[in-house]
């Protein structure tokens, strides 16, 4: 289960490391997404949070981010 401030966490906070680093969680590519459901998240609050992004971009539902992306 997810937190209200998770959505927020998506939407502001970067990715650490990698082919994408310093690019919104939200923005990373559903591919990428898919290749660390298939290798295995990262521990911790990051690998929760690409979880949470994989499940938003399969659901279609990223447009529910953006208004948090412009505050």
């Amino acid at each position: 289960m997810f937190e209200k401030q998770d959505l927020l966490k998506l939407a502001r906070m970067t990715m650490p490391f990698g082919k994408y680093s310093g690019r919104v969680l939200i923005d990373l590519p559903e591919e990428y997404l898919l290749w660390f459901a298939k290798k295995g998240f990262p521990e911790g609050e990051l690998g929760r949070l690409l979880q949470l992004a994989l499940e938003i971009h399969i659901n279609g539902l990223t447009g529910i981010i953006q208004p948090l992306k412009d505050r």
